[in-house]
């Protein structure tokens, strides 16, 4: 029996039912930009395919510069009146918005399938972690504004595409929670629709949030460089990254810049292999297309063959499919791992690093292939990447030192402590990293030297909610370090001025001030 798309989650059920719920801030077959508090049909609207099929949907409209620096300036405007704004009434505007987001949790789920190939469990889960997130925010917000002030311009906010309720919405609000009116850039390759609906239920309820496209090119000045801007917050690639903090650290304004690294999980005197057999498949949630993946495992060479006993029978587990294709239209969603790439040119990308990684010598210990009980019959699958694990990739590759962003894990075997401590800094810096080792001792010695801002014994790290501290390592951060009271003190000003970056030593990774926490 060939497979059927879920009755009532098609593309054109998801866009009729954004044109009900939000008529504003979608027209016909576009979506709008909204600053000075008005939804706009300018910008030159792109087209855009779905990555689960290659459809058409909804693409960006891009604005240029001029009409990017006016959006700036309307959005001064509304922070100079939000940020008076009594905090007990800027709490009852977040909170009515989250409640908009999730009256309408599972129409936003839906777009972030279609926009950005999230199975279902993983795109709820992203809607509710970024309302979970901000609920809590809500209630300590009081003690974590004491003898705080919202900053003195809006907050720009660049971010990229994987994660756009639980990263960005969540950022934006928390942001406009603590003062200050939010700009937000709708990523390059996905989720516009998503943003677009999240933003309208804010700004229904007088959260001051501007919502705008574009290339970087064309923003970048506005949303980095423009003097009204009070503070940069950035996730994405070390290139754009580096020519962002480049600016900001020219115009010393407060910035949190979340880049790339290669995270790595290290294995050395290790036994326990029942417990990283479970945790496989984990970590190939979303195809590995997180700033906290684990793509490279640097492995003793004593211990290979243990591994490879472990690794591969848990990565041949994987389900990779259409995240909407059922056997029945009333079917449940379906269970699976993952679904496509971001885009076709990202799977064709990855494809060819691997098939020159193995050309230079690398060796191919698994292939996956998409198992067709999982897709739709004659479905576009050019944006689909089974999982591929590859030993010893050479070091001309970019599987060598970077991050590939899918689903593609590298294997490095070393001999010594030292040779592991090398192979796990291969990027000068990452987000997290995990060490399993059977001995407390050594991963109380080892892992200190690690370059990564969180460190696992045995266990995954992730970026964390509400309280936990998420930052940087190296080249992978630059800025203040955020999650929980540090994040509000991120985006606003306080007493303990001594001179550093915004007039305020903020715990974080400042190489350009030499301030760290």
């Amino acid at each position: 029996m060939a497979n059927t798309l879920k009755s009532g989650t098609s593309w054109s059920d998801a866009w009729q039912r954004c044109l009900a719920v939000a008529p504003e801030a979608f027209r016909d077959d576009r979506v709008l930009n909204l600053w000075g508090g008005e939804w706009r049909a300018d910008g030159r609207a792109l087209s855009a395919t779905s990555p689960v099929d290659g459809g058409p949907i909804a693409g960006p409209p891009r604005l240029d510069a001029v009409a990017a620096h006016r959006a700036v300036r309307a959005s001064l405007d509304q922070h100079r009146a939000w940020r008076h704004t009594p905090l007990e009434e800027r709490k009852a505007r977040v909170s009515a918005a989250l409640d908009a987001m999730t009256e309408h949790r599972e129409l936003l789920a839906l777009l972030l399938v279609w926009e950005i190939g999230k199975p279902w469990r993983l795109a709820t889960a992203d809607v509710d972690r970024a309302i979970d997130g901000v609920r809590w925010y809500v209630e300590h917000i009081d003690r974590m504004m004491a003898g705080r002030v919202p900053l003195a311009g809006p907050v720009s906010n660049i971010a990229s595409w994987n994660y756009p309720m639980s990263v960005l919405v969540h950022a934006v609000l928390v942001q406009a929670l603590a003062g200050n009116a939010v700009i937000a850039k709708t990523p390059t390759d996905g989720g516009v629709s998503c943003l677009t609906l999240a933003c309208a239920l804010a700004a229904r309820e007088g959260v001051p949030v501007t919502l705008v496209s574009g290339s970087g090119g064309q923003l970048s000045e506005a949303l980095v460089r423009a003097p009204e801007i009070g503070c940069v917050s950035f996730v994405g690639g070390r290139d754009t990254g580096a020519a962002v903090a480049t600016a900001v650290a020219d115009l010393g304004k407060r910035h949190i810049l979340e880049q790339e690294g290669l995270n790595a999980w290290g294995i050395w005197n290790f036994s326990d292999w029942e417990r990283l057999t479970a945790v496989i498949p984990k970590l190939f949630d979303y195809g590995k297309q997180r700033c906290t993946a684990y793509p490279r495992f640097v492995v003793q060479r004593d211990a290979f063959d243990d591994f490879l006993a472990a690794y591969l029978p848990a990565v041949r587990t994987l389900r990779v499919g259409h995240p909407l294709a059922v056997e029945g239209p009333e079917d449940p969603y379906p269970a699976l791992d993952f679904g496509p790439l971001i885009n076709a040119a990202k799977a064709k990308e990855l494809t060819d690093q691997v098939a020159e990684a193995v050309d230079r010598g690398a060796v191919p210990l698994h292939r996956g292939r998409l198992d067709e009980a999982l897709l739709l019959s004659g479905q576009d699958t050019s944006a689909y990447v089974p999982p591929v694990t590859l030993l010893g990739p050479p070091s001309s590759s970019p599987l060598h030192h970077a991050e590939p962003f899918g689903p593609v894990d590298t294997i490095v075997l070393v001999d010594t402590e030292a040779e592991l401590l090398a192979a796990m800094n291969a990027s000068n810096g990452a987000l997290v990293a995990t060490l399993s080792t059977d001995d407390e001792a050594t991963f109380a010695r080892l892992a200190p030297q690690i370059r990564a801002f969180k460190v696992g014994h045995g266990v995954p790290r992730s970026r964390g909610d509400r309280d936990e501290l998420f930052g940087g390592f190296g080249a992978s951060w630059r800025g203040a370090f955020v999650g929980g009271e540090l994040l509000v003190r991120a985006v606003t000003d306080g007493p303990d001025s001594s001179g550093g970056v915004g007039g305020e030593r903020l715990p974080g990774n400042f190489p350009e001030y030499q301030l760290m926490p």
